[in-house]
């Protein structure tokens, strides 16, 4: 009896050893988890941002967390990634246009206005300055999704299909813009025909006649291939892309605080990383379509007459969407 009490209780044991050992191991393998989400490809300076934003944070946490990126629209679009993060399902990190932040905050598509900045190194001190901060604390409360860094850099040009090379050339031009108010405003305020349309559908549209144009930055031109559509590019830079990296605050909640702490210095420095990408790679690319016989830059005479036209559009409208403080300070940055 007493060698039967000694077996069961080794046999107890060794269950109960077994089960820890089981327990840790799942534990082990219950490490946390992050969904990320781009339109694009891995070689889209955005989809490289929100790599490099999973690395830092890695980095910085010193414990495993698990990234897993739904590349080329797997998940949607941005505005779509947008209402995932607010409903805190399916997305917790993008890079997504300010134009759908416009529900919960009237002045965050201001933010990637025309015609805001005058150059690059205006673009990069208006963020360095973080004169932003009052829209990205806005949307945080109201949307509950966090602004954690700033990518972006692309310069904006007009890819038309045919060539177009001052004020009277683009006069009833039928072009594609992004939603936001400001972008119909201000080229029509140029004397162009704006038209909202879905940035998936840009391509066919083109292609079908009923617009003859659309804008973007270099990356999106090569990633969606207007040019094959669109083989004249404007040079009007009018735009230099901002595209905030964001995070879902219903998930960032139920994070560990130093886990929180490293996703709020990682999104910083994988935005600047994504800014320079960006930005370092907008003339190459052009220069790569041009050489390959895909597209043909036009030099677009009239770039300061047209500055001048819409920048009463553009107080006026910064003025009505609360922003004319931000549009002052932005103005004032030397």
């Amino acid at each position: 009896m007493g060698k039967f009490n000694m077996v069961s209780k080794l046999r107890a044991t060794f269950a109960a050893l077994t089960l820890a050992a089981l327990s840790a191991t799942a534990s082990a393998q219950q490490a946390i988890t992050l969904h990320g989400a781009s339109q694009f490809n891995d070689d889209h300076a955005f989809t490289k941002s929100l790599v490099k934003f999973g690395e830092l944070v890695n980095k910085y946490y010193g414990k495993p967390v698990n990234f897993v990126m739904h590349k080329n629209s797997e998940l949607g679009l941005e505005k779509d990634y947008f209402a995932y993060m607010n409903q805190g399902k399916a997305v917790d990190f993008a890079i997504v246009s300010p134009a759908h932040m416009s529900t919960f905050s009237k002045a965050a598509p201001f933010i990637d206005a025309p015609f805001l900045f005058r150059d690059l190194d205006h673009w990069n001190k208006v963020l360095d300055a973080d004169i932003l901060k009052p829209i990205a604390d806005e949307v945080a409360q109201k949307a509950e999704v966090m602004l954690i860094g700033y990518a972006g850099g692309g310069t904006r040009n007009i890819f038309v299909n045919k060539p177009v090379r001052n004020l009277a050339e683009i006069k009833g031009l039928k072009v594609r813009v992004q939603g936001a108010p400001i972008w119909s405003r201000t080229f029509a305020a140029v004397g162009m025909a704006p038209t909202v349309i879905a940035y998936n559908e840009v391509y066919n549209a083109i292609q079908n006649g009923v617009i003859a144009a659309g804008e973007n930055e270099a990356a999106g031109v090569e990633q969606m291939k207007f040019y094959e559509v669109a083989p004249d590019l404007a040079m009007t830079q009018h735009a230099i892309t901002i595209r905030p990296l964001c995070f879902s605050g219903k998930t960032f909640a139920k994070l560990p605080a130093d886990l929180q702490a490293a996703i709020i210095k990682a999104g910083k420095e994988a935005g600047a990383y994504g800014r320079q990408i960006e930005s370092s790679e907008d003339s190459a690319k052009l220069e790569a379509l041009e050489k390959g016989g895909k597209l043909k830059r036009i030099p677009f005479a009239d770039r300061a007459k047209m500055q001048s036209m819409v920048d009463p559009v553009m107080a006026a409208y910064a003025k009505e969407i609360g922003a004319d403080t931000i549009h002052a300070k932005i103005l004032a940055v030397k």
